[in-house]
């Protein structure tokens, strides 16, 4: 299994005067990976207790996983104006900042990945090559019913919507989840640009989605408009448990250290 320990995390202080958490590994003097969760998670949930960590370091990289602005250890504001896209893209031009990092490549994985897009193009010269797990075009929240979520965690019934109440039931079953920052940022995202096929980054990524995920065709359709696009399929795999997948980390390790990416097959549990 995984190693689960972690470092102390380094609290990084935005323009706005939130504080993000980072977690470092590896050899500083290594390349190094910049690391970011999906919604709801965490950098050490996604990406540590996972094994990411470990095999990204095992290949010889250095790694710096954020706790997005609002998740893990890092501040929760209230307000839905504390999260743009480009609020957060910046969180991660913060983090290179101070960790001196002129360049870097980018793991992200659902919210992470939209994300890393947004970083990607806004930030060509600091990110010279992404993994974009789980990724849409366009808003994957916008069913998501904030009067419905805001009644539950004042005390109501779960929601009537199916998605909204399938977020907020594994969002509340995570440790130390501030549900109302969250529902914060679902509406801070609200009506900001988006991934399109319109509006890709010019890099090379490599798009991984699940087989058995809703939005694979989405994620294809983004792969295919991209310049220097490669698509890996899952498989298997849900929106959910996609980060699990050892296939999905081979083939993400495999693009970061320029190997062949392998085509899918049958997948396996983590170890």
């Amino acid at each position: 299994m995984p190693n689960s320990t972690a470092p102390e995390p380094r609290r990084v202080m935005t323009a706005d005067g939130v504080a993000v958490a980072t977690y470092e590994f590896g050899d500083p003097d290594a390349s190094t990976v910049v690391m970011v969760h999906g919604f709801a998670s965490s950098a050490l949930g996604n990406w540590n207790l996972t094994g990411w960590v470990r095999d990204l370091v095992r290949a010889g990289k250095h790694v710096i996983a954020i706790d997005q602005r609002g998740h893990g250890a890092s501040d929760k504001p209230h307000h839905p104006a504390s999260y743009t896209i480009q609020i957060l893209a910046d969180d991660v031009l913060t983090v290179l900042d101070t960790f001196l990092l002129d360049e870097v490549q980018y793991v992200g994985y659902s919210l992470g990945a939209r994300v890393g897009w947004k970083a990607a193009r806004e930030y060509p010269e600091r990110i010279s090559m992404a993994v974009l797990g789980g990724i849409p075009d366009g808003d994957p929240l916008t069913r998501f019913e904030l009067e419905q979520a805001r009644r539950f965690i004042g005390g109501g019934g779960l929601p009537d919507d199916r998605l909204t109440a399938t977020y907020l039931t594994m969002a509340a079953g995570i440790p130390n989840n501030d549900l109302s920052a969250l529902i914060s940022l679902v509406e801070g995202m609200r009506n900001g640009e988006q991934p399109t096929v319109a509006n890709a980054p010019r890099q090379p990524l490599l798009f991984a989605t699940g087989s058995d995920d809703r939005i694979i065709e989405k994620s294809r359709a983004l792969c295919a408009a991209s310049p220097h696009g490669t698509f890996f399929e899952i498989p298997g795999r849900n929106h959910f448990n996609a980060p699990l997948s050892r296939e999905f980390r081979a083939a993400a390790i495999a693009f970061l250290t320029g190997a062949p990416v392998k085509a899918s097959g049958a997948d396996s549990s983590p170890e």
